[in-house]
């Protein structure tokens, strides 16, 4: 259930795809070895491409941003949902054509980029596409369903239901995208994770033939690249943790785990299961009366590998997740940031 590499992720695969919240930073900080991970990946060989499904910031914006963390990033390395959504809406109606425009900047400058034409919510269009955009009017959320409604073409960035802010966790794009859906009953073609347009774009634009997509959510980043039919390194630096882990479903697993980007740089060594009992590294696990039982020692990040194949193992043979409420996961080792 999980792949192996005999040599670093980073000498295997030619281009990483990394999320970024989670993954790369947490808030307004990097992750802690970050910039020095994925220096190390780029000292290997691999192009580092910066991918996310906020279409509200222009390229530009985020590249600076991660150079303010201390990752090296270029424009060129960053990639967004917007520019994803404006590469569908090219492709099927071309270059001038007026698209109804409801989000932010980076969602109108992905536009001219494609050299379509963005106009307003009264205005002729062949198309509508909607995104983050915190200044978004009501009325204007309004006219666009209506006009979704009535037979106008709808692309949307993405469906993240919710957002990381500096106030909490708040209500993210999906959230207007179930609002005009469930009123119009018509389903958007979405460019974000988990859906291929955003990962296509991104092999378009920065090139690779062997691409590794790495993200910390399983239902966004893992189960992406599953959908498009690429390897994924799962990072426990964000919003999975051990509950989540045991409990992914097959479309929401990674071919390799990891605590956090430091895997780019490491082999990475697949458990062995002989029936209940699966082992790598010094550790065991099994599922005993339907609990999550770990014994040894060993590297954390063979601890992480063997529990969850013996929680998928378990899931799908029982169809429900083993209770990994009593493990405790050993501390991170020097360099690694435990998730």
């Amino acid at each position: 259930m999980l792949g192996s590499s005999d040599v670093p992720l980073a000498e295997r695969y030619d281009l990483a795809m990394l999320d970024l919240d989670g993954v790369v930073y947490v808030g307004g900080d990097a992750v802690p070895g970050a910039p020095a991970h994925l220096e190390r990946a780029r000292d290997a060989g691999q192009r580092i491409a910066f991918i996310t499904n906020n279409a509200a910031r222009p390229p530009e914006r985020v590249a600076e941003h991660l150079r303010d963390l201390g990752v090296e990033a270029g424009t060129e390395d960053v990639v967004t949902s917007a520019q994803a959504a404006a590469r569908v809406l090219g492709d099927r109606f071309g270059a001038g054509a007026r698209v109804v425009l409801l989000g932010s900047d980076g969602l109108r400058s992905a536009l001219a980029e494609q050299g379509l034409v963005p106009v307003g919510v009264d205005d002729e269009a062949v198309a509508v596409v909607t995104g983050y955009g915190p200044e978004v009017l009501w009325r204007d959320i309004m006219r666009v369903a209506v006009r979704v409604r009535e037979g106008l073409a709808w692309v949307a960035s993405n469906r993240d239901y919710t957002i990381p802010t500096a106030y909490g966790v708040a209500p993210g794009h999906g959230v207007l995208v179930e609002t005009i859906e469930r009123f119009s009953g018509i389903t958007p073609t979405t460019a974000g994770k988990p859906e291929r347009p955003l990962l296509d774009e991104t092999v378009r634009r920065v090139g690779g033939r062997q691409p590794l997509m790495v993200g910390d959510r399983l239902d966004t980043d893992i189960e992406g690249a599953c959908n498009a039919g690429i390897d994924s390194l799962l990072v426990l630096t964000g919003v999975t943790g051990l509950t989540e882990l045991v409990a992914a479903k097959p479309g929401e697993r990674p071919t390799y785990l990891a605590p956090d980007l430091a895997g780019l740089t490491e082999p990475c060594t697949a458990p062995e299961v002989d029936g209940a009992v699966v082992a790598l590294g010094g550790w065991t696990a099994e599922v005993r009366d339907g609990a999550l039982a770990v014994s040894g020692e060993g590297a954390p990040a063979d601890w992480w590998r063997v529990v969850a194949v013996a929680g998928w193992n378990h899931l799908d043979e029982a169809g429900e997740p083993a209770d990994a409420a009593q493990l405790t996961p050993p501390p991170a080792s020097s360099g690694s940031a435990d998730g």
